[in-house]
């Protein structure tokens, strides 16, 4: 039999709604019971039929068997229903939001750490998307459910969402021309010397794929700094974005030899002596302050949001622990 021949003919849809019956041919003797239902079932890859046999949602003659026993023809395979959860991710969850500010434009949200924005790989429910859904369903018809810009999980602070198209517009808008004001708190590793300015492109690291680097031909990315407390082995630093790139802050500081304090990407190699900074086990980055034109009225808004509980308690820490040098 040829490469292209199929054991049997079947229209699967990947919905897969009820359990799929079938028969294996006489002409797949021999086979592998993956390489026999990648041929049952040509609209699957088969590294994904594979998975669906580890997990048991497949069974030969009644039984569960791994995707390497061999079939001879004859054997009836039934197969579970098995949801895509990228299907189901935009559905609505109650999860209770803070909320800075609401209008009929937009919402100004403060997330927590720990909150995942949108659905993605790891992470297909209990978001901030499936949160503004519950809480605004209308939100639905909107790209995104109207978010137009990130957090990463463990950072904490700020967010707006735009909860119409008009708005949506002028925020993503706003944020291309790079007239979004964005300010975060950062505590990092070291005594920081100055105020200064970061301007170096950002891309996917070259070995390291899930991890983002200054490359040369990164996207354009450009970080302003202040200095506000210098501790014994740590410094508050202000951070002012022109860029919203990916981990933007995170790398940028990182390159200068200052990782964030308790990142466990871009910081696990520093460590530290002092027991706060050692305990700490989130990046200690929180989006403090927003500025924008409302999209509604044309006026200039800003919102601040509070220093969550365990940043300010590390940093209580740092001034009873260590000296503080404006």
């Amino acid at each position: 039999m040829g490469p292209a021949a199929k054991c049997e003919n079947y229209n699967a849809t990947s919905a897969l709604p009820a359990p799929v019956e079938l028969t294996v041919a006489p002409e797949c003797a021999g086979q592998r019971l993956d390489q026999a239902l990648s041929r049952l079932l040509p609209e699957f890859s088969r590294s994904r039929l594979a998975h669906w046999i580890r997990t048991g949602h497949v069974e030969l003659d009644g039984r569960a068997v791994p995707p390497k026993t061999k079939v001879w023809g004859g054997e009836k395979i039934l197969l579970y229903p098995t949801p895509d959860p990228a299907a189901t991710a935009a559905a609505p969850e109650a999860i209770a939001l803070a909320i800075v500010h609401e209008d009929a434009a937009l919402l100004v949200i403060a997330k927590p750490a720990g909150l995942v924005v949108h659905p993605g790989s790891g992470n297909w429910s209990g978001t901030l998307l499936n949160a503004l859904l519950a809480h605004a369903p209308h939100l639905a018809g909107l790209p995104r459910a109207g978010i137009v810009h990130r957090l990463d999980k463990n950072t904490s602070g700020l967010l707006v969402v735009a909860k119409t198209l008009e708005a949506q517009t002028s925020l993503v808008r706003q944020l291309q021309a790079h007239t979004v004001k964005r300010e975060y708190l950062a505590l990092v590793h070291g005594r920081v010397a100055r105020d200064g300015r970061v301007e170096a492109p950002i891309g996917r690291h070259p070995v390291q794929r899930t991890r983002m680097a200054v490359v040369a031909r990164g996207r354009p990315a450009v970080t302003h700094f202040e200095v506000l407390h210098r501790y014994t082995h740590a410094t508050l630093l202000r951070c002012r974005l022109e860029t919203g790139r990916t981990h933007q802050i995170r790398v940028h500081l990182q390159s200068l030899g200052h990782p964030l304090v308790g990142d466990p990407v871009y910081g696990r190699n520093r460590k530290s002596a002092e027991a706060a900074l050692a305990g700490f086990t989130r990046q200690a980055l929180h989006a403090e302050r927003l500025e924008f034109l409302h999209p509604g009225s044309g006026a200039t808004v800003a919102w601040h949001a509070p220093l969550p509980a365990d940043m300010h308690d590390l940093i209580a820490a740092l001034r009873v622990q260590s000296v503080v040098t404006p």
